[in-house]
This record gives C-alpha cells, sequence and structure tokens, in this order.
C-alpha cells in the first residue's frame, strides 16, 4: 500500500511518505491533531490531497501528476467512525443492506447471515438505531461496512465515544473480523492497548508525518517514536495462557512465556487466550527477587535495552525461559519506565539479569475467547 500525500489546510500540514502492507490489520498511533482522521479520509477519497499518489495491491487510486482520482463509491473502502452514523429512518436489517444491494452478485464477499452471525447481531434485526446502544450501534456499523465487501477497512476511532466496558465488549468482534473474513485494517486510535490488541504492526503519527512504521517492539526503540509513546502513555499489550482461577482470593493465573503472571479475576476458560495490558510506568525493577513483599508478580528477563525519555528511562528485557531466552522478536518482552537515578544506582546494564515487580491489581485483562 503505497501512500504518497501531500495537502496544507490553514496551519496544518499533512505530509506523508510511507509503505504499509496490503494484508492485515496496521494500526495508526498518534495524538489528537497529529493528522490520523485526515490520512483515513484522504484514503477513502473524501479529503482530496494537494498532491500525491495512493495504491492499494498496485492499484492506483489517487495520482495527482497523472490526473488519477477514484470517486469514493467506486474505490471499495469502507470505513466506520466515532459515531456509528447508521441511516436513523431505517432498521438494522435495511441499514445492513444499504451498501450490499449496490454491488453485483458476484462482487459480494459476503452475505448478510455470516456477517449477523459474525457480529452476534441476529437480535437486532428489526429495531432501528435509536433503540440500540452504543456498542450495538458500532456493531451494526461494522456490519454494514463489511457486507460492502470492501478492499480495505478504514477505522478512525470506532471505539472513542464508548465507556471501557462497551470497549471491552466491541474489540473482541473486530479481532473476529479480521481473523474471519482476512479485511485488511488500518485502525486509528491514540490508545496503545486497543491497536496492540489488535495487531503488532503500527504506524506512528506525529504533526503530519509518519514517524515511523513496523512491528512495535521495534519501531517503539526508535529515539523520536519513544519521546512520542511516553508523552501518550507507554503500554505493555501481551496474551497469555490461563492456567487456574482463584475466586477466593481475586485472582486467575496465567502463563507467559514459561513464567507464571497472576492478574485480576476474569472469567474464561482453562487454556484459553487473555489479553493484558500493563502501563510501563506501574513496573518496579529488582535486581533480585524479593521475599516478603504484597507484589505477586516477579518476572525475569535480561535487559536488552536502555533509552532515555526525558527525564525517565525506558527500559526492556526479554522473558527468560527455563532453558533459554525467548528471543527479543516475539511478543514476549516488556518495558518499565522508571527514573534515571534508578539505573544508575541499581546498575543496570545490557544483558544483565533483573526483575521486573508488576501488582496483580495494576494490570488490565480482558479475554480473546468470544
Amino acid at each position: 500500500m503505497e501512500l504518497r500525500f501531500h495537502h496544507q489546510r490553514q496551519s496544518f500540514t499533512l505530509d506523508i511518505d510511507a509503505t504499509l502492507p496490503d494484508f492485515g490489520a496496521v494500526g495508526v498511533y498518534g495524538a489528537s491533531g497529529a493528522g490520523k482522521s485526515t490520512l483515513l479520509a484522504m484514503m477513502a477519497g473524501f479529503i482530496q490531497p494537494d498532491t500525491g499518489r495512493f495504491t492499494i495491491a498496485g492499484e492506483c487510486l489517487f495520482d495527482s501528476a497523472q490526473g488519477i482520482n477514484v470517486p469514493v463509491h467506486q474505490r471499495r473502502i469502507g470505513m466506520v467512525f466515532q459515531d456509528s452514523r447508521l441511516f436513523p429512518h431505517l432498521t438494522v436489517r435495511d441499514n445492513l443492506h444499504y451498501g450490499f444491494n449496490l454491488l453485483a452478485t458476484k462482487a459480494r464477499r459476503f452475505d448478510l447471515p455470516k456477517i449477523v452471525e459474525l457480529l452476534e447481531i441476529g437480535q437486532l434485526l428489526t429495531q432501528k438505531p435509536h433503540q440500540l446502544s452504543g456498542g450495538e450501534k458500532q456493531r451494526v456499523a461494522l456490519g454494514r461496512a463489511l457486507l460492502a465487501s470492501p478492499r480495505l477497512l478504514l477505522l478512525d476511532e470506532p471505539l472513542a465515544s464508548l465507556d471501557v466496558r462497551l470497549k471491552r465488549q466491541i474489540l473482541p468482534f473486530l479481532r473476529r473480523i479480521k481473523d474471519e473474513t482476512h479485511t485488511p485494517m488500518i485502525y486509528v486510535s491514540h490508545a496503545i492497548d486497543e491497536i496492540l490488541y489488535l495487531t503488532s504492526q503500527i504506524a506512528m503519527l506525529d504533526n503530519g508525518k509518519m514517524l515511523a512504521s513496523g512491528p512495535f517492539n521495534q519501531v517503539i526503540h526508535d529515539e523520536s517514536i519513544l519521546a512520542l509513546a511516553q508523552t501518550l502513555g507507554l503500554e505493555n499489550v501481551l496474551h497469555t495462557e490461563v492456567l487456574a482461577h482463584y475466586p477466593e482470593h481475586g485472582y486467575t493465573s496465567t502463563k507467559i512465556g514459561t513464567q507464571q503472571l497472576n492478574i485480576p479475576l476474569i472469567e474464561a476458560n482453562i487454556g484459553s487466550t487473555t489479553t493484558v495490558n500493563i502501563a510501563a510506568a506501574h513496573i518496579a525493577i529488582a535486581t533480585q527477587k524479593i521475599t516478603h513483599v504484597s507484589i505477586q508478580n516477579q518476572i525475569a528477563g535480561t535487559v536488552t535495552a536502555i533509552q532515555q525519555a526525558g527525564t525517565s528511562a525506558v527500559v526492556s528485557i526479554s522473558l527468560t525461559t527455563d532453558d533459554a531466552e525467548i528471543t527479543p522478536k516475539t511478543q514476549n518482552q516488556l518495558i518499565a519506565e522508571v527514573t534515571l537515578k534508578s539505573v544508575h544506582d541499581m546498575q543496570i546494564k545490557l544483558g544483565c539479569q533483573i526483575f521486573f515487580l508488576i501488582k496483580t491489581q495494576s494490570i488490565r485483562a480482558m479475554s480473546t475467547d468470544r
């Protein structure tokens, strides 16, 4: 996917020169005002760049030099906004059929029963949008976009207007869309945990420029990216296996690599996967295991990077297993944000073995099973 956009709008300039994968999901991450929504609007064709070029899978949709500008309705790009933008006078069924009915039969990738089952909205088909909750509206909006059989699905902060409970309901549906329909997705958010729940591929946007793109664990170590990520809040997002539940003590035991990680009690099947979020600033560091302390999680690892971010240090470790180090290219890495003084006083250096201390109650968890 070739993105070459230059656009001046009053005091803001969007200047993008990047290549993104034509498959899977890519998260576009940045602060409010970074240009995320403007970028998506140009991809969809709602805004025409001053100059540039845009291709998907080798097909050119916009090229200012050649005078190419494929109309919105011919781009086959679906878009889901922060607000669902459902037609208020139509039922859910008719909203879903809106784009579907405009397609030739041979162009239809999905049918209504498949999408209704995927998004679990069968009981909503006869209702009008004003009868739906915020989460239900977004699921219907996703269904409407998918039934238009897009070659690319753009999601412009689709969860921003929802509370935490509804976000946790919708995210698994987004993941199912990615995994089961194989529709390429661009997911825009200023919440890194949402993006990393869906994909490890990320593009960092700031002040109208794409600073870097690629796997999160690689991108995050770029100095310019680190400063941006610290401003927005550094997060660890990991997938762990559920081992056991202890309701009498209020926690669930999970496994990351070969190490145990206790998280707040959740409802999930033994052996299933759960996604956990841990803020880097909520992790303490020790050079040896500590006894007689209330912090239950002491995760061992080898220091792979130490970077300064303002007055703080970001320490990265790759988790150790019983027999060998897990490669830093996997998702089994953690970052902690501590003071520069701590790193100096504890003499933390590359390659040394340390422990990340993580309070159980500081972990946010979400089951990926449905």
